[in-house]
């Protein structure tokens, strides 16, 4: 996957996400063609960039239930 400049990156929470602080991820939008994900405990940490496309295929399974833990 190709290098992406993330440092203009305005980060949102998954909804999914708990007050306590528990196991979130934060999502940008805005990257044509990628998703960066990072971990919301660690901000300064490393991002991760998804194919647009296999992110959608994944939020779509959770969202059906099509995952186990």
């Amino acid at each position: 996957m190709r290098s992406v400049d993330l440092s203009a990156a305005s980060w949102r929470k998954s909804s999914y996400s708990n007050s306590d602080g528990g196991a979130c991820v934060e999502i940008s939008d805005g990257f044509a063609g990628v998703v960066p994900v990072r971990d919301s405990k660690n901000l300064t940490g490393p991002a991760l960039t998804f194919a647009a496309d296999g992110w959608s295929a994944f939020v779509s399974a959770v969202r059906n239930g099509e995952l186990s833990a």
